[in-house]
């Protein structure tokens, strides 16, 4: 089964950074759009941020302007750099691929979800 695994999460000061990493593994063709989501206590999942294989990237509002997503094919990792974090930001960041475990197929996964913490 495909995994996917989050890390970097952590609590930070208003005005910090965090690197969140999310890594996948096991057997498939390859991954399609890889993104970032995260949900607050009482609110909704909200997406992030995504980016396409092509390299095309979506944002969230709320993030656009001090939070970059990245991927590295080769390591089958998606990355989001957070800069200039607020108290608001503070959510569990979960990791979404969607994932051809062959040509014709698509299917989709959640990585088990990071907490980011930010104080004032």
């Amino acid at each position: 089964q495909v995994q996917l695994v989050e890390s970097g999460g952590g609590l930070v000061q208003a005005g910090g950074s965090l690197r969140l990493s999310c890594a996948a593994s096991g057997s498939f063709f390859s991954i399609s759009v890889l993104g970032w989501y995260r949900q607050a206590p009482g609110k909704e999942r909200e997406l992030v941020a995504d980016i396409t294989r092509a390299g095309n990237t979506n944002y969230a509002d709320s993030v656009k302007g001090r939070s970059t997503i990245s991927r590295d094919d080769a390591k089958n990792t998606v990355y989001l750099q957070m800069n200039n974090l607020k108290p608001e930001d503070t959510a569990v960041y979960y990791c979404n691929a969607a994932i051809h475990p062959s040509i014709i197929t698509t299917r989709y996964y959640w990585g088990q979800g990071t907490q980011v913490t930010v104080s004032s």
